[in-house]
């Protein structure tokens, strides 16, 4: 089985940045992709940006000239360097990490982090 633990999340004021780690314990099988979403209160869950564990990234256009997504497969982490934050950025973030289908015997997985709180100050 696999878990996932967030942290850095806090709050910053508006202009700000803040640094999101993810890591992920058990076993991963296969193609994947690790990723960031986010929910805002009275709002749907929403996918911030996302990479694959070819390396493979993309990103919703809101944050793609301001948010950075790596990940070490070696280590089994993603990481989210959030820089110019706005107040609408503010929502509980959650990692996911879920499989690419590539081997239809491989069983398919999407496992989720108990979530970050990110509040941005104007």
């Amino acid at each position: 089985q696999v878990e996932l633990v967030e942290s850095g999340g806090g709050l910053v004021k508006s202009g700000g940045s803040l640094r999101l780690s993810c890591e992920a314990s058990g076993r991963i099988f296969g193609a994947n992709e690790m990723g960031w979403y986010r929910q805002a209160p009275g709002k749907e869950r929403e996918l911030v940006a996302s990479v694959t564990s070819r390396g493979r990234s993309k990103y919703t256009d809101s944050v793609k000239d301001r948010f950075t997504i790596s990940r070490d497969n070696a280590k089994n982490t993603v990481n989210l360097q959030m820089n110019s934050l706005k107040p609408e950025d503010t929502a509980v973030y959650y990692c996911n990490l879920r499989n690419i289908k590539v081997v239809i015997k491989h069983p398919d997985y999407n496992y989720w982090g108990q979530g970050t709180q990110v509040t941005i100050s104007s």
